[in-house]
């Protein structure tokens, strides 16, 4: 009896097939699970349950920084208001078009020539969305102020200064230090004369301060006058060493967010 030959599937068909496949081919290979850990949603034979979501948060750079849990009232914009939040949006604003800026500012140390105000000059004339990036920078540094302003007696209106949470108010207290910090190193940088004459009257202000005033004066200004190594000195400041430790105790106060609860309740 002939056996009866089934035809051979066309080159559209197997196409076909292999699309279908191609995700769970994919999704069981060996690189793909080596990117994405044990209940990772992207990988082959998820399910929703609370073990897999809580692999979900610990596996994911991202979800790490919120508890597996959230509060309910924490979801409440009205609540915090997302100042947190908004101040980090705008401390990566301030990286941002920062890093664009300095590809532009030379901190010259030759008074003669002041190099920089003619770059400031260029900023704002010659290069291309040069002034709406000096200004979205500038704009950003002073609703950032505002911002952790506002979060810090949101936290104190709320309470959420009491244990467990005071270290992680001693962290905020002294990042706010380093905006106010960052925003002062700032204002020197496009050196004209309302900088230089505002940094001096600073700088002598913080030099009346009792016991290490004039040795702190000294070592910020460089001299005993607004100049050039103060310019130096207050440019690598606000560059590297403030924002440095600005990231520095944002992560710890984000981990600690986390380990303390997540957000406060009310009281």
């Amino acid at each position: 009896m002939a056996k009866t030959m089934e035809p051979k599937p066309g080159l559209r068909e197997r196409m076909e097939t292999a699309l279908k496949n191609m995700p769970g081919s994919v999704q069981g290979s060996q690189a793909w699970n080596s990117i994405f850990r044990p209940g990772s949603i992207f990988r082959k034979g998820y399910n929703d349950s609370p073990r897999n979501r809580s692999y979900v948060i610990m596996n994911s750079v991202l979800y790490h920084l919120h508890p597996v849990k959230v509060k309910r009232h924490g979801l409440k914009l009205t609540y915090t208001f997302c100042l947190g939040g908004l101040s980090f949006f705008l401390f990566t604003i301030l990286t941002i078009t920062g890093i664009y800026l300095m590809f532009f500012y030379r901190p010259s140390v030759d008074l003669q020539s002041a190099q920089v105000y003619k770059d400031m000059q260029d900023l704002s004339q010659a290069i291309t969305f040069g002034q709406l990036v000096r200004n979205m920078h500038r704009w950003a540094a002073h609703l950032m102020v505002l911002t952790v302003f506002l979060h810090m007696a949101r936290v104190f209106y709320h309470g959420a200064y009491k244990p467990p949470r005071e270290f992680n108010w001693v962290v905020g207290v002294n990042l706010l230090q380093i905006t106010l910090l960052l925003s002062f190193t700032g204002y020197l940088l496009p050196w004209d004369q309302l900088a230089i004459w505002a940094v001096t009257v600073g700088t002598n202000m913080m030099g009346y301060t009792p016991v290490f005033g004039r040795q702190v004066k000294f070592v910020l200004v460089g001299g005993l006058e607004v100049g050039p190594p103060t310019l130096i000195r207050w440019y690598v400041l606000h560059v590297l060493a403030l924002p440095f430790v600005a990231v520095l105790l944002m992560a710890v106060h984000f981990w600690r967010i986390r380990k303390d609860g997540g957000i406060s309740g009310p009281l």
